[in-house]
């Protein structure tokens, strides 16, 4: 299967999702796309850099995409940093400026607008990358072996 072929299966706010995972390697960030800090709460793209920063990505494909989305702001308290990534057709007008803005593609993408830093404390920090390793270790697992279930 070709690049093109298997990116033609994707749903518009995957091929978000992929360009900013693309992108955010460029930062020696690592991430992990619908992730699930704590119940209740799925963040499109939760990424961790070499420090330990954690960064939000929330991916919207539509106008109609970011109005139905009332739960946005209790990412915040999961993350140093908040991002939308959108295509450039987008109305970023909508968005809220005090957060962090990425224009992207299936392929890349560019940060527009820094978002600004809001620290998470040591204790917080350290539960939700001791989850993002856990869910990436999961999941390399379930590739590997397929067919296997933990009790």
């Amino acid at each position: 299967m070709t690049e093109n072929e298997n990116i033609s299966i994707l749903q518009p706010g995957q091929l978000l999702a992929r360009g900013v995972a693309r992108y955010l390697t460029s930062f020696n960030m690592v991430t992990i796309e619908e992730f699930v800090p704590i119940k209740g709460k799925r963040v499109d793209i939760m990424a961790l850099g070499p420090k330990g920063e954690l960064w939000v990505v929330e991916c919207k494909s539509s106008r109609a995409d970011f109005m139905s989305d009332q739960k946005w702001d209790g990412y915040l308290d999961w993350c140093d940093r908040y991002f939308w990534a959108v295509d450039q057709d987008f109305p970023t007008d909508l968005l809220p400026s005090d957060t962090g803005l990425i224009i992207a593609d299936a392929y890349y993408g560019e940060i527009l607008r820094p978002a600004p830093e809001h620290k998470l404390n040591a204790a917080r920090r350290k539960a939700v990358i001791q989850k993002f390793a856990t869910v990436a270790a999961r999941r390399l697992h379930t590739i590997r072996d397929p067919f296997f279930r933990s009790a």
